[in-house]
């Protein structure tokens, strides 16, 4: 069917979509053209009304002619006065821009994506929210803006937002943002369905690209999608105040319309879980456990590695020395708390109530740098060397325990290989050389000694049932109260 297709309707669907984005190029262009803020407010006038039927019109044609042949709409859109903000899951491909096309309700969108040729111009119609990478205030500004027009009393269009942040492959819904969720405004939840027996549409960080995405859909006789808009979910006191009860809320209503569990991992926990890195993070790691507690305890990603740098200087200073929960709590200028604590438990090696602080500086480092391995294990060094540079095979073990989040590993076998003149010691430029020379040393002389050991070490594949990305959501709901993991045992 693929090669019938590639051969024969492939290239004439696509020409159309192309043909038909081009067409709306100019409508968008003209109606875009001199409009301000005060006049984004104001209702449309008769000729934008009717460039705004045409867009939608054209658009339509568009997806249909990418096999798109009807879209099945269930429930009723509310008004903005009713629901200012919709929130859209799962997310999971480019194509959920079929409902931004059909509402042409405002998106959160990178600042780039204006100047890409066509597109951009069409984005700038339905005035997106724009955030800027090169803005280090950005994240607050795009709040502040949401809020604002989400408290607007429906004078801006609805904002659609994704609050997963990032493509999934759907078997469950990740952790949500809090942004749709801070101005404490009514949300219309609206989930997506895709039922085809084949699924071409999925496009995450691992699997089939963009290219190879379209290519497969537009090969397909016929692509279903569901949108099912809920009911508008009104606020309690409670979740007002907190944006995070409110998303959590919100997410467990639409996993249920969807018939899929939820996971409390976040796309960056994915990012650490599948990063690229010389250390590949087996399946039982802690540090999916502690990345978590890092996050509840109010570390921002936006400031994370500054905390690092900071929390590892004052390590330094405590010249080895061991701390209980109170040192611990002070020296991370945290309260105690129930989350604190969890993570005390993760380095507690011995339940003696005391922990090294080096061990969470340097399992601080690898969620900050989860594809940096070498300058994490350099840090490390840092930490353990003594005055004369070095670190021994024990101190080694220690690293990467800790760094892999695993209750035990044979390093002898790497350590000697290092350690290429038998001292018994080694410095952080033998080993750096050694890795220059052998950049798969983890698989070499870490992985394969331990794959189907008592180590723990032993790690999955990370393929999904579909193929396309892990999926890290928990067997069941009650996995969640079991005891946190230790690194050791």
């Amino acid at each position: 069917q693929i090669a019938f297709m590639t051969l024969t309707l492939f290239p004439i669907r696509l020409f159309f979509a192309a043909f038909m984005m081009l067409l709306a190029w100019p409508f968008a262009f003209i109606a875009s053209m001199g409009s301000d803020e005060q006049e984004l407010e104001k209702p449309l006038s008769w000729w934008r009304k009717i460039v705004d039927v045409l867009l939608k019109a054209i658009m339509r044609m568009m997806w249909l002619a990418g096999g798109f042949h009807w879209i099945n709409v269930k429930g009723r859109r509310a008004l903005p006065a009713e629901a200012a903000i919709l929130t859209v899951a799962p997310h999971s491909s480019y194509f959920d821009a079929i409902p931004v096309t059909m509402t042409f309700a405002s998106i959160v969108m990178k600042a780039e994506s204006k100047d890409i040729p066509v597109w951009g111009t069409l984005i700038k119609y339905i005035r997106p929210v724009f955030v800027s990478r090169s803005d280090q205030d950005s994240r607050r500004k795009t709040v502040e803006e949401i809020k604002r027009r989400a408290q607007s009393d429906g004078k801006w269009p609805q904002i659609m937002i994704f609050p997963e942040g990032t493509c999934t492959n759907r078997s469950c819904l990740i952790t949500f943002k809090p942004g749709a969720f801070i101005p404490g405004v009514p949300v219309q939840p609206v989930v997506l369905r895709y039922p085809n027996k084949l699924d071409t549409i999925t496009w995450t960080w691992q699997g089939p690209g963009a290219f190879e995405i379209l290519w497969l859909t537009l090969c397909q006789f016929h692509n279903s999608v569901e949108i099912e808009f809920l009911p508008v979910y009104i606020p309690s006191e409670e979740e007002r105040k907190n944006p995070v009860l409110y998303a959590n809320n919100v997410r467990r209503v639409m996993a249920e319309a969807l018939g899929v569990s939820v996971t409390d991992y976040t796309f960056e926990d994915c990012q650490l879980a599948l990063a690229e890195g010389q250390l590949r993070l087996p399946s039982d790691t802690c540090l999916l456990e502690f990345a978590k507690l890092v996050r509840s305890l109010g570390l921002k990603p936006e400031t994370l590695e500054d905390d690092l740098d900071k929390y590892a200087a004052n390590a330094m200073k405590m010249k080895k020395e061991k701390v209980d929960l109170k040192e611990f709590s002070a020296y991370l200028e945290f309260p105690v708390s129930q989350t604190l604590e969890s993570m005390f438990a993760l380095f507690d090696e011995n339940e003696e109530g005391v922990i090294d602080i080096r061990e969470f500086v340097i399992a601080l480092s690898v969620v900050c740098k989860p594809s940096k391995t070498l300058e994490t294990i350099q840090l490390a060094f840092q930490l353990y060397q003594s005055e004369s540079g070095t670190i021994t095979e024990e101190d080694l073990a220690h690293i990467l325990k800790t760094a892999m989040g695993v209750s035990q590993i044979d390093v002898t076998h790497l350590f000697r290989a290092v350690d290429e003149d038998e001292k018994g010691k080694i410095t952080y430029d033998d080993f750096y050389t050694f890795a220059e020379l052998h950049p798969h040393f983890a698989e070499d002389y870490l992985y394969a000694d331990q794959m189907g050991a008592e180590s723990g070490l032993e790690t999955s594949s990370l393929s999904a049932p579909n193929g396309i990305c892990t999926d890290f959501s928990p067997d069941n709901a009650g996995d969640r109260k079991k005891p946190l993991q230790k690194k050791l045992n």
